[in-house]
């Protein structure tokens, strides 16, 4: 867990509280209750609310209740843009999906993260809530994970752990560096990282990195299963998928070289390139 900086700004902190519990919940709550699971008193949870109501985070409901306002959706879809995701990268993973009938996903490292930026569901795979879109995957318990580990160096791996922890999943999941680093033992990027039963009991998930867009800058593209085992069909269209997304962005990165000046400006055609997705 991250220390308590110095200069933390309470008021900010409580109403984030107040959003996160309004947001995680199956029902909209009356504000009695966003005080009590947030711990502050009542006065200071109706000022929370009402200004969170007036920034669009909430909405208040006719029975006087609130739930999330449409200002959340907004922040995570700016959220999944920010992941600037390579423009080949959803239909790579959308034809892993209907060629295998398994769920095909893509993560990052994003800061001190590393997180699901794309996933396209497959009926043969089970619906793992930990891994949709915008959340921080567990680097040390999956495939996709395990992965992007790879292609990163020990004190870059020391400092990710750090932060996120290492929390047993099951009984089969690695709880400590020194384990992790056996499993990993030999591995590079690009190699096909496989775990059985480390995430959830009783499935199974598979993963390669990929170097797309920028130098330096990995993917990892991941596929799970029913049950432990993972057919070689299914592995061999993984490796596939990893080949095809690293040469579609290679190609569109050397394109975007050749180009005049005028017309790459960084950002502006990456922005470009994802919209004609």
């Amino acid at each position: 867990m991250r220390p308590e900086p110095t200069d933390l700004i309470q008021s900010v902190s409580r109403a984030l509280r107040v959003l996160e519990q309004v947001t995680q919940a199956d029902r909209p709550l009356p504000v009695k209750v966003i005080a009590r699971r947030c711990e502050i008193n009542l006065a200071t949870a109706y000022h929370l609310v009402r200004t969170l109501c007036y920034e669009g985070y909430l909405v208040r409901q006719p029975g006087g209740n609130y739930s999330a306002g449409a200002k959340v959706a907004e922040r995570f879809h700016e959220l999944v843009d920010s992941f600037e995701r390579p423009p080949a990268a959803v239909p790579v993973l959308r034809h892993l999906a209907a060629t295998s009938g398994h769920s095909a996903y893509l993560g990052r490292i994003a800061g001190d993260r590393m997180v699901i930026t794309d996933v396209v569901e497959g009926p043969s795979s089970p619906w793992l809530e930990d891994l949709q879109v915008g959340l921080e995957t567990a680097a040390h318990a999956t495939a996709v994970g395990k992965a992007l580990l790879t292609t990163m160096s020990a004190a870059d791996k020391r400092r990710l752990f750090a932060q996120q922890g290492m929390r047993p999943y099951t009984s089969r999941t690695a709880s400590d560096l020194a384990a992790l680093n056996g499993e990993l033992h030999g591995l590079g990027p690009g190699d096909l990282v496989i775990e059985h039963g480390e995430f959830r009991e009783d499935v199974a998930c598979a993963g390669v990195a990929t170097e797309a867009g920028e130098p330096g800058g990995w993917w990892a593209i991941g596929v799970t299963t029913r049950g432990l085992d993972l057919p070689e069909q299914l592995l061999a269209g993984l490796r596939q998928a990893a080949a095809d997304l690293g040469g579609v962005t290679r190609q569109a990165a050397a394109q975007l070289t050749a180009l005049p000046e005028i017309d790459r400006s960084g950002t502006q055609y990456g922005r470009r390139a994802q919209s004609s997705r």
